[in-house]
């Protein structure tokens, strides 16, 4: 496994490059281009959300707030709550106003790449609808780019994997359950019976999301649409209370961020601009900006809109890191857990146990147990996708077996293996999908004009 790892990371270094500059480069002439005009109408998204525009009559699966709720359940969770953990801990404090930029990048990004996914759209070999980047790519740029597409379906088949949150979820409940104590107390702790225990919590969380993930998309989309509101607004309440008990420290520890992200002396690997890429990585992780897979989601919504669908897609980025990881980043960076030998979500639990005492650790499992099943249910759907686009809709729906798997087997193999593979998997599923979306921006312009316009007429 150590081997294997080593090569992943070899791989890793080589992709991330090329993933950045389309990424950050790409994003940056998408904000040029569209003139800022997503971000101005961020109060029209909002509207578009609470169901104003929706049309019984239109195309499509689900509506726009089941589709953003699906597409933030995959992102508002454990890429919050355990990734801003692993990005302090690999780059300090100032690696979080490089999550900022990315994300305020990623909102535009977000916004062409979902457009695309209404404006061309496919059927599977069921004739079922569907959106998402290997339908843009062939269709938008036509058949001779399909090998991008195919390119993106395999590195999402690793990508999509819940391994991620299965691990860390496994890591939270031995962090707060304290197994080793029943076992110290039985006799003696050995790593066989640790190992049975972690073993024993990737079978539970298969079997409970097995439930969900064979249930098919609507059954998805209505679970995170009840599920993730809910305990989104627990989290950012206990977070809320931790910045109130602690609030003449807030302004020092956002300072911090400020100083640090410009630290040209960092001991961070790479130096500053490993820095940089640091936040780049883990602010993907937290929005998936970029990455194609919203596309997916919002691709199935009911709406003849391409545009109205950008706009709605474009509030996840805001949603997910602008808001939660910077609340997340606040109360890790006031506790001071990220100067303790902690890892990943381990370094969150001590934030909130120092800030908010013995109950502050359960609160935080009751709240990664539901962000860790919306994460898994929503994963398992674009996973599937990729493999249907490679093959059919009937053999994609084995993916889920696959995945299932997965989960078992992330809870038993190390963090830093697991934060590889979907770094490598990640900076792989951008480079196809960047480059369709700046080849296609003309597109999205033209139809950006002509709905701008219809919005003027309309007042």
């Amino acid at each position: 496994m150590e081997q294997i790892n080593t090569y992943l990371k070899n791989l890793d270094a080589l992709a991330s490059w090329p993933m950045f500059i389309l990424l950050i480069g790409g994003g940056i002439f998408l904000m040029v281009y569209s003139r800022l005009s997503p971000y101005r109408l961020f109060g029209h998204a909002i509207a578009i959300t609470r169901g104003k525009y929706d049309d019984k009559n239109a195309k499509g699966e689900i509506t726009s707030l089941q589709a953003l709720s699906a597409a933030v359940a995959a992102t508002v969770g454990l890429g919050n709550i355990s990734g801003v953990a692993l990005a302090i801990r690999d780059g300090g404090p100032g690696v979080v106003f490089w999550i900022w930029m990315t994300a305020i990048i990623g909102m535009c990004i977000k916004f062409y790449s979902c457009s695309l996914s209404i404006m061309f759209r496919g059927k599977d070999s069921e004739g079922k609808l569907q959106g998402g980047p290997m339908f843009y790519i062939t269709q938008g740029l036509g058949k001779k780019y399909k090998p991008l597409a195919i390119f993106f379906c395999i590195a999402g088949l690793f990508g999509f994997l819940g391994v991620f949150t299965a691990n860390q979820f496994t890591e939270t409940f031995m962090s707060v359950v304290k197994p080793e104590e029943t076992l110290l107390a039985l006799g003696g702790i050995n790593d066989d019976a640790l190992f049975y225990w972690k073993l024993l919590i990737g079978f539970t969380l298969a079997a409970i999301a097995s439930l969900v993930i064979f249930g098919g998309l609507k059954k998805i989309a209505k679970v995170a649409t009840t599920l993730v509101p809910f305990m989104a607004f627990i989290y950012l309440l206990a977070v809320v209370v931790v910045i109130i008990l602690n609030a003449s420290q807030v302004l020092p520890s956002l300072k911090l961020v400020i100083t640090e992200a410009f630290n040209f002396n960092t001991m961070v690997s790479g130096g500053f601009w490993g820095l940089v890429i640091i936040g780049v990585k883990r602010a993907m992780f937290s929005n998936e900006a970029g990455l194609g897979s919203a596309p997916m989601y919002h691709g199935q919504s009911k709406t003849d809109e391409p545009i109205r669908e950008g706009l709605v897609a474009m509030l996840g980025p805001f949603i997910d890191t602008i808001v939660i990881c910077t609340l997340t980043a606040i109360v890790i960076i006031i506790s001071g857990s990220y100067l303790q030998d902690n890892e990943g979500i381990v370094m969150t639990l001590k934030a909130f146990e120092t800030t908010l005492g013995s109950y502050g650790d359960d609160l935080l499992m009751i709240i990664v147990s539901a962000f860790a099943l919306s994460t898994l249910f929503t994963y398992s759907y674009y996973g599937v996708k990729c493999l249907s686009f490679l093959t059919n809709a009937k053999v994609g729906k084995y993916y889920n077996h696959f995945f299932i798997l997965m989960i078992v087997l992330a809870a038993i193999v190390s963090l830093d293996f697991v934060k590889t593979l979907i770094d490598l998997s990640y900076a792989l599923m951008v480079i196809p999908n960047m480059i369709a979306v700046l080849l296609l921006a003309p597109k999205v312009n033209k139809a950006a004009k002509i709905y701008f316009q219809k919005m003027k007429n309309e007042k």
